[in-house]
This record gives structure tokens, sequence and C-alpha cells, in this order.
């Protein structure tokens, strides 16, 4: 397989790390807490808006990357390489990284918490085998996501590792539902634990990831742009170099979804 490529193993590397021993649970909610008072103060005695800003689109924040790879550069099918081959390496390495990102807030994304799989402006439903759409939460919504594409990954009839095992013909459709879903962890990590995220100094490796997956799908058309749309602004601000740090623009990006104030179900 080709989970070695010379890009990869950087990536995988740095973000396998553990989160810093020395930060323990106690300080990091009190570093939470520290942000959450700041966002939620009234100066002047004034309402705080109504919208509240997306600190995962401040600029400072939006420039952190643990690598300086050209993405876009990165995510080419290699010559001589198999596509399914290359699709299945690649789906199978950001599982893995999407499962480790979200073990790292876990802990805050609780059913207390997060009593629906929201994104924004937007609420996923997860869809049991015989297509019943189910209301959960979103630690419910990501053991599904994570139980349901580790069978799969581990399935030799589906993702086959041996010589001579062929790929299904419905390998492609599967590999787009698989990044659908990831896409939704990632989404929600942004939308509801970035500040545990800044907290834990992980944004960098959140970035990296985000920008890398981002790319890779794009690159070979495995994600609906309606799917991606809700978060279309941090898209553009990672995105628009190249996938490299300091990416461009203010953050308003395209589509301009965050006038909308009512909730979308998916």
């Amino acid at each position: 397989m080709l989970g070695d490529h010379s890009g990869l193993p950087a990536d995988r590397a740095l973000l396998s790390q553990p989160p810093k021993t020395g930060l323990r649970c106690k300080m990091v909610l009190q570093a939470v807490g520290k942000v959450l008072r700041k966002s939620k103060a009234k100066p002047n005695g004034k309402k705080p808006a109504a919208e509240e800003k997306k600190m995962y689109l401040e600029p400072e924040y939006t420039k952190s990357r643990i690598t300086d790879f050209e993405f876009k550069e990165l995510v080419v099918l290699p010559r001589e390489i198999d596509l399914n081959e290359w699709l299945a390496s690649n789906t199978t390495t950001f599982f893995h990284h999407v499962n480790l990102q979200y073990s790292t807030i876990s802990e805050f994304c609780t059913g207390e918490a997060c009593q629906t799989m929201a994104v924004c402006n937007t609420q996923y439903y997860w869809h049991d085998e015989r297509g019943k759409k189910v209301k959960c939460t979103a630690p419910q919504y990501v053991d599904f996501v994570m139980s349901s594409v580790q069978k799969l990954v581990t399935d030799e009839d589906v993702f086959p590792t041996k010589y001579g095992r062929e790929f299904p013909s419905s390998f492609e459709s599967l590999v787009k539902k698989i990044c659908k879903y990831l896409f939704h962890v990632l989404a929600h990590i942004y939308s509801s634990h970035f500040k545990e995220t800044l907290a834990l100094e992980l944004h960098g490796h959140l970035n990296t990831l985000y920008v890398h997956f981002i790319l890779f799908a794009r690159e070979f058309n495995l994600l609906d742009p309606k799917e991606t749309a809700v978060m279309d602004d941090l898209t553009e601000v990672l995105c628009s170099s190249g996938g490299r740090g300091g990416g461009s623009g203010d953050g308003a990006g395209s589509g301009g979804m965050g006038a909308q104030n009512h909730v979308k179900e998916r």
C-alpha cells in the first residue's frame, strides 16, 4: 500500500504525538474558560452580537501549520500508481488522523454539551442500515462514523491489502461516503471545539489535516460542494494559497453561509 508516501510521515508523526502531557484536563478547562470569558464579555454593558465570531477564522490561527508542504502537489496521483490503491491508502490515513484529532477533544464533546451533531447552522442525522434517519448527540454520531468506517477499511473485500485482490466496483462511492462522514467530524471540531483545540495547542495540526483532506477530496471529486458549503469560509482562507501557511482572505469566504440564521438538516 502507499501509506508511506513521502509527504505523509511528517504529518503522521507529528499528529500522532499525544497532547502535551503537562497540560492536564484541569489546566485545559482553565485555559478554555479564559477564552470563553473573553468571548462572552459584554463591553459597556451591551449584549454580545447575536452571532458569535468564528474564532477559527482569526488570521493568527489560520496561518498555523505543522508543515509547509505544497499539498496541491502532494495529493496528485503518482505515475504508475493505481487510482484505487491511491484512494485506499489516503482514505485509510485520513480516517486514522481524523479519529486521532477528535480523540484529543472527545472528553469535551459530551451528550450534554453537544446534544446534536451540529456544524454552524447545519444539523446532521445518522442513517442506519435500513436508511432510517436517527437523531443523535454529536459523540454518538462520531462513534457511528468511526465504527462504520473502521469496519469498511479493515474489510478485505472492500479495502484489499493482499496482492491480486480486486477492488469492488462500488469502491469509489464508498470512499466518497467515508469522506463525507470524515468531513462532518472535522467541521464539528472547528465549529464546536476549536477553543479546546486552541487550548491544547493543536490548531496547527487541525489546520494541516483539514487542508490536506480538502485538497485531496477536490483532486478526485470525493466531496459534493453542497456538502462542504457550510465551511466554505474556512476552506477559502486555508486552501486559497495551495495549502501553504499564511492563507489570504479575511474569512468572508464564498456562499455567505454566515448570513443564514435558520438551521438546516442533513
